[in-house]
């Protein structure tokens, strides 16, 4: 486990998954403190394929959050027509407020991933969302948002095997109700290449997270998180009038 990173889950040393995670969202819990008391805004993205181990992730950090602060946006396929207004209208509404944390379960990337792969959208219109992203995402941070951004990625063998299991479930089959992205086909690989070159920006870089052994990617993922939490929420508690007295 300590080679996912991070110096804080060195500590746990030889402790089990099971405590290393429990640990982890105590750390977690804690930080969010101070997000609280200082009134800091938040935004954590959950991007990647079907299969690739988002939801576990976000299982576990929803454990960790209390959960009067935080709200969960998972996104479907826009079906809107560009005449309704501007596609990222809807993120817009589902901004934090201060103290508060807005987490994506799929995001605004999904107009340069599914819909560019699936053929939803033309060519010309990728570019222009990229910069439109970036500029989006430089507003929250100029603005004093931090942004996590995780993508989880997964080999085609592991994501076959996951679909098939989850397919086998007639409550999967019920909760499948997005068109599937294959991450073997050609069409995947330029995509995911064209969001590392475009978006991987300086304000807001993506974190990689491997998902085929699913457990280390939820300490990626958790951990990503808690690393970032840590770098830029205040250590200290806001000062007080009582304080001052």
């Amino acid at each position: 486990m300590a080679e996912l990173g991070s110096e804080w889950l060195q500590t746990t040393g030889g402790e089990s998954l099971h405590s290393a995670l429990a640990m982890l969202r105590e750390h977690l819990g804690e930080l969010q403190l101070s997000q609280v008391a200082h009134g800091r805004r938040a935004i954590i993205l959950f991007e990647g394929p079907q299969g690739a181990g988002k939801k576990a992730a976000l299982k576990q950090l929803a454990a960790a959050f209390d959960p009067c602060h935080f709200a969960v946006h998972p996104t479907g396929h826009e079906r809107r027509q560009a005449s309704e207004g501007h596609w990222l209208a809807r993120f817009w509404r589902e901004l934090p407020g201060a103290g508060d944390t807005a987490i994506f379960f799929r995001s605004w990337y999904r107009r340069v991933l599914d819909d560019r792969i699936l053929g939803r959208i033309e060519d010309k219109a990728v570019a222009r969302a990229f910069d439109e992203i970036n500029e989006f995402e430089a507003q929250q941070r100029d603005y004093g948002t931090l942004i996590v951004k995780l993508y989880f990625d997964v080999s085609a063998e592991v994501q076959e095997e996951r679909l098939r299991k989850r397919a086998a479930s007639v409550w999967g089959r019920y909760a499948a109700k997005d068109d599937v992205v294959r991450v073997g086909e050609p069409a995947y690989a330029k995509a995911l290449a064209d969001l590392r070159t475009y978006s991987n920006t300086r304000w807001s870089p993506w974190h990689m997270i491997d998902g085929d052994d699913e457990a280390a990617a939820v300490i990626a993922a958790l951990t990503a998180v808690a690393d970032a939490w840590a770098e830029a929420m205040p250590a200290e508690p806001p000062r007080l009038v009582d304080d001052v007295a």
